[in-house]
């Protein structure tokens, strides 16, 4: 029987599923690799960590499906965004650990960079913030603080990428360095307007051209794996972004459809079609898959601590065990008690974009649970996602009448009930949940024939879990007007105390 095989290369753990030809998950799995904090502010991974997670969940996906390499049709790749990779040629070595999309230890620079005024020539360029969150200022952190290796990038020997690029380089042998135009987006490096590298930004941030990886379409064959290592010579075919996967794989393929993916962040995308237009709010503009092999465009809000903020929980507060756990805990309560959580651990996301804010637990007293502290958590998750709506709502005449969410917080249920009262619109849950995956192998499917067409995928799909709203709106109001007190308290708290 033919599969596809997806690798979804994520922030805490890699992991890969095997879909059949209904989209259903035939066999999945997902190994978790170590997070480097080497100071404060800062985030890493092995490059190692995350090549040989991958691989091990791939290979064991494929013996928990009995599947040997020839039954897989094609081989999609989403991944982790913005996280800075930077290899040598020759070696095939990292000359550094990954720098991750939450590291801010290069904050300094792009408030620099803003202050000289630059943020509207990068907006009008890149559709983005100038921001530690996107890759341009991390590569230019490495290639200045890496003994030789600006040398070396001069010299044409050192090879940048997002984590697709890295997964690609060593499953091709060292043959393709490539990335999609979905991943070549997040950099602050590429023009999506004119769909390439742009010449001014690599400049300003001092990143040689011979660095950067060729960009192709998200869906086709780009090669075959060549490795040893038990995956024989599956082709690749499908490249995306993690939340552009996701979006793909939530078939939100018009104008107007929007997703929001639940993981380690949050991050809402609405498609805005073919034109390139800044936001007036705050938010984000990036490309998306494009079976058209067109540039396609999407507002974007991103939220760096969504369910990440649950393994705080387990990993900082020792409240659970496991991440499983939060929802019981959280129904050892029947509210937050006047908790509130703002888990700004890395600064603040869309729409504030406040790169210095800090976390903030307000509201305790002597009769707090570890149930109100767990409740108040899963609700920060769902006051961010307000907040981006908001934004987005305030773009457009066409306003939310329901929004499609994924992701692994996805399946808790008072997280999701809570969303819909928060909104007071219906939240829409599919039955597989693991649209990231599914939309990686969706792209690789379609480009080798295992899928005809998005029309036949759509009707294979099951019907979605419906989360009506069931609050009162004024106690909901009451709510968001508490939280968005306690996220002005969160912005000033580093800076009251500097002063």
């Amino acid at each position: 029987m033919p599969y596809i095989l997806s690798l979804d290369q994520g922030t805490t753990s890699s992991r890969a599923i095997l879909f059949g030809q209904n989209g259903e998950i035939v066999a999945s799995s997902q190994k978790e690799f170590q997070q480097i904090y080497p100071s404060s502010g800062w985030v890493e991974h092995d490059p190692y960590d995350i090549l040989t997670s991958q691989l091990g969940s791939a290979i064991d996906a494929l013996t928990r499906a009995g599947a040997r390499p020839r039954d897989i049709s094609a081989l999609g790749i989403t991944n982790q965004r913005e996280t800075v990779i930077v290899w040598d040629r020759e070696t095939n070595k990292p000359v550094y650990n990954a720098i991750v999309w939450q590291d801010r230890r290069t904050a300094s620079i792009c408030h620099q960079l803003v202050q000289e005024q630059m943020e509207e020539t990068v907006r009008s360029k890149t559709g983005l913030l100038i921001d530690p969150y996107f890759s341009a200022s991390k590569i230019a952190w490495i290639l200045d603080n890496v003994a030789g290796a600006r040398e070396k990038a001069d010299a044409g020997k050192l090879a940048f990428g997002t984590v697709d690029s890295w997964l690609i380089w060593n499953l091709t042998s060292g043959k393709k360095h490539v990335t999609d135009y979905t991943n070549a987006s997040r950099t602050m490096l590429f023009n999506i307007a004119a769909g390439a590298w742009d010449e001014e930004l690599l400049r300003l941030f001092k990143i040689p051209p011979q660095m950067m990886p060729e960009v192709v379409w998200s869906s086709g064959e780009i090669g075959e794996v060549t490795t040893t290592l038990g995956l024989g010579s599956i082709p690749i075919a499908g490249i995306a972004g993690d939340q552009q996967a996701a979006l793909f794989g939530q078939l939100c393929l018009n104008p107007g459809d929007a997703k929001n993916t639940y993981g380690t962040g949050c991050f809402l995308l609405q498609n805005i079609g073919n034109t390139f237009v800044s936001s007036k709010h705050r938010l984000i503009t990036t490309l998306i898959c494009s079976l058209d092999r067109q540039l396609e465009y999407a507002f974007e809000g991103s939220i760096f601590i969504g369910g990440a903020v649950v393994q705080w929980l387990r990993d900082n507060l020792k409240l659970i065990r496991a991440s499983s756990e939060v929802e019981a805990l959280a129904q050892s309560v029947a509210g937050s008690d006047g908790v509130v959580l703002v888990p700004a651990f890395v600064g603040l996301g869309a729409p504030h974009w406040d790169a210095h804010a800090s976390g903030l637990l307000i509201g305790l007293r002597r009769s707090t649970q570890p149930g109100h502290i767990a409740r108040a958590a899963l609700e920060s998750i769902a006051f961010q996602d307000a907040d981006v709506i908001d934004a987005m709502n305030s773009e457009s005449d066409n306003k939310f009448t329901e929004l499609r969410v994924d992701g692994g917080a996805a399946v808790n249920d008072i997280l999701m009930q809570f969303q819909a009262d928060l909104l007071g619109i219906p939240v829409l849950r599919p039955a597989v949940t693991e649209t990231t995956a599914l939309g990686a192998a969706y792209l690789a499917g379609l480009a080798v024939g295992f899928w005809e067409s998005p029309g036949q995928i759509w009707s294979q799909r099951r019907n979605d879990t419906r989360f009506e709203p069931k609050a009162d709106r004024k106690e909901m109001m009451k709510l968001r007007e508490r939280w968005q007190n306690a996220v002005e308290r969160s912005k000033h708290w580093t800076k009251d105390e500097e002063a």
